[in-house]
């Protein structure tokens, strides 16, 4: 079959063409075990039923080992069969059992791979690389590859650039694992595609860790899987939505530390999360009396000595603390109403006792979606790793996720992407996805409260204007 070509127009001034050859699958290197194998009681929630993009940008560095010498797809394609051999449940098919229980098949039938070439630079994306991205290309939507049932777990797409850069990008199948698991997994590949004859940390299955007690026990509410009607039409509609990326380094971090009193101490991540919460619930223009939400997601890989999980553990590990207030008082009140909401859920959710409720929630529930009626969900992914992995090309000018939303439900989610802008200074990405209406509102009333902060300072000056219309 011919390469097939298409058209992508990045922005309003860039427009190049992607040539993609014919989608193959790849397979374990060598034989692996033909089991199955069950998902745990966190992994096979409806919250995670969906297929989540991420992508990485590289440049053609003379000082890497592989410049002159290597070809990407090549490299990869190697090491990801290589690294399929110990993480082989990846190159596998889910099923469902009784219950709605999924297990992975193990059979080797391995994932989707896609060589592509384009003709443009690295360096006509622009001086700063993050999100949205033109996916429709860099990561083809192979026809029947959507579904969670019976389709492969990862499909990736590396694309040659005319620099001699590369994008890689991946789509994931959330059940499987979270971004913790396949970073651990892409590192293998990067260990591997450096020459590595093993990788450093070997896979570790044991879902059973976190399955439901016998019998299930439910010891806290939950709200956060509350079925809840959107009789006002509160869930974000999908016309006229677009991507923003906003940038926040040491300098807004400061300026917003400044609208809370000296005294409430509190982490970057609680502070941004109760910023962001406010202005895009005052965008949104809720009614005064509407209850609005926000989850954090929470990772409970680290999160417990002694360790709850073993290390090399590459499954879902995450649950979700609930805030919620009425509208008019997130908005009236100052920042530190929020910021303290915030910090009071995240308190509750990280015991190991609420872990457990929430696995035995799943199961007594029928593995339930989380609420989405006014709910905005926020994920830390600063400390990942995902921005450092190396295939011998020297680490990513950008990696991670690629785009704002969960699942079919745009505008829900956004993540926190460490980024270093135009002037080397280190700091956070922040995709959101909203209507134009309320993305004008967002930018306008980030504006107003940063600059009336002492210093004067706009965040949104320094935010990027990139936006995509879905």
């Amino acid at each position: 079959m011919a390469p097939s070509k298409d058209i992508i127009n990045a922005n309003s001034s860039l427009v190049f063409m992607v040539t993609r050859r014919t989608p193959e699958l790849i397979r374990p290197a060598e034989p692996t075990p033909y089991e199955f194998k069950e998902l745990s009681d966190i992994d096979d929630q409806e919250s995670l039923r969906y297929q989540i993009p991420f992508i990485q940008f590289y440049r053609n560095e003379s000082t890497h080992m592989h410049m002159g010498r290597g070809d990407p797809v090549r490299v990869l394609k190697e090491a990801v069969a290589k690294a399929l051999v110990p993480y082989y449940p990846l190159a596998g098919r889910l099923r469902e059992n009784s219950g709605r229980k999924l297990e992975v098949e193990c059979n080797g039938e391995g994932i989707i791979f896609i060589e592509a070439d384009a003709d443009v630079t690295l360096e006509d994306f622009g001086d700063i690389i993050q999100p949205p991205f033109p996916l429709e290309d860099l990561l083809f939507d192979v026809p029947g590859s959507t579904a969670i049932l019976g389709t492969p777990l990862i499909l990736m797409q590396v694309t040659r650039l005319k620099c001699s850069g590369f994008i890689v990008a991946l789509r994931l199948n959330h059940t499987m694992t979270g971004l913790p698991g396949l970073v651990q997994f892409m590192n293998a590949v990067a260990e591997l595609a450096r020459g590595a004859q093993s990788p450093s940390i070997q896979p570790v299955w044991e879902r059973h860790l976190l399955r439901a007690r016998d019998p299930p026990r439910v010891t806290f509410e939950h709200e956060e899987y509350d079925t809840i009607a959107d009789t006002k039409g509160t869930v974000i509609p999908f016309e006229d939505m677009v991507h923003k990326s906003f940038f926040f380094g040491p300098t807004e971090i400061a300026a917003i530390r400044q609208l809370i009193p000296v005294n409430q101490k509190a982490t970057t991540f609680e502070i941004l999360s109760a910023f962001i919460w406010r202005c895009r619930t005052s965008a949104l223009q809720p009614e005064p009396e509407e209850i609005v939400r926000m989850m954090c997601v929470i990772s409970i890989q680290n999160l417990f000595n002694p360790p709850l999980l073993p290390p090399g553990f590459y499954g879902n590990t995450i649950v979700f603390s609930m805030v919620t207030s009425t509208a008019a008082k997130l908005c009236i009140n100052p920042i530190e109403y929020a910021l303290e909401l915030v910090k009071n859920s995240k308190s509750t959710a990280t015991s190991q006792e609420y872990v457990r409720s929430t696995i035995d929630y799943m199961v007594i529930k029928g593995r339930p979606h989380f609420t989405v009626a006014r709910n905005f969900v926020v994920s830390d992914l600063t400390r990942v790793g995902f921005d450092k992995l190396d295939y011998g090309w020297g680490q990513p000018a950008y990696g991670g996720l690629a785009k704002a939303g969960v699942g079919a439900i745009p505008g829900v989610l956004s993540c926190y992407v460490p980024f270093k802008n135009r002037h080397g200074e280190k700091g956070i990405v922040v995709p959101i996805c909203l209507p134009q209406s309320a993305m004008d509102l967002f930018v306008k009333e980030l504006n107003r409260l940063l600059y009336h902060a002492p210093n004067h300072l706009s965040v949104a000056l320094r935010a990027s204007s990139i936006s995509s219309s879905l």
